[in-house]
């Protein structure tokens, strides 16, 4: 699963790695991202613009948004079959950005599992493949949620954790943010694993354990302090 990411790259930067995107003037550096909160993401609808999205899809269906804390992930494998996802996978597809994403590691000997610190190698930032959905709840405003799928690990991940989120490489991202409806024949050849020679992991604090702490410490490899 994908549980905590970060996208902590300053918005002047972001606008130079991904010039096809409209980004926002403001965007304030986020070190433990978790499930509920707000997420920039680009929707499939023409126009490029990052957008912010709640990280936990809620199907239009739904009667309850409660539902969304259940799907914050989506595995690859489904997609064309689960109720909650087949229509959106075909139709509303997104890219959430990021620039690090945590798993937790459990260690022979040690109490608790290690929290892992994984990004590129050259620290860029990249997109998460999701979907995405609009909820109407009556008598309040539009809700737009999102999910990010996950697929099976590469070389570096699989020590770590039996999941991968779903990382698209940049020759890919034009398909993916098709307005038009995409069949899966087309859109499966996508789900795999990212590239492990590209990426690294590390320990990092625990910090990252609680979802209030939004602070840079989180990703410091372990055993390290700020000078």
């Amino acid at each position: 699963m994908c549980g905590r990411f970060t996208l902590r790259t300053d918005p002047y930067t972001l606008k130079i790695d991904f010039p096809e995107f409209d980004f926002p003037e403001e965007m304030e550096a986020r070190y433990n991202i978790a499930p509920s909160q707000e997420v920039a993401a680009v929707a499939n609808r023409g126009d490029h613009r990052v957008e912010l999205f709640q990280w936990g899809l809620i199907p239009s269906w739904a009667k309850d948004p409660a539902i969304g804390n259940r799907m914050i992930n989506a595995r690859a494998e489904s997609l064309a079959e689960k109720p909650a996802f087949q229509r959106a996978y075909r139709k509303r597809r997104c890219l959430i950005l990021a620039d690090g994403f945590y798993e937790w590691k459990q260690e022979e000997g040690r109490k608790g599992k290690t929290p892992m610190y994984i990004q590129m190698r050259s620290g860029e930032p990249f997109a998460f493949g999701g979907l995405w959905e609009v909820w109407h709840p009556e008598g309040d405003p539009p809700v737009h949620s999102c999910t990010i799928i996950t697929t099976s690990p590469n070389e570096v991940i699989e020590p770590i954790h039996n999941r991968m989120p779903l990382i698209l490489e940049r020759r890919h991202y034009a398909l993916w943010l098709d307005p038009e409806e995409q069949s899966s024949d087309r859109l499966n050849p996508l789900l795999k694993p990212y590239p492990p020679e590209s990426m690294a992991a590390f320990p990092v604090s625990r910090l990252v354990n609680d979802p209030k702490n939004n602070l840079e410490a989180c990703i410091l490899p372990e055993g390290r302090s700020f000078s």
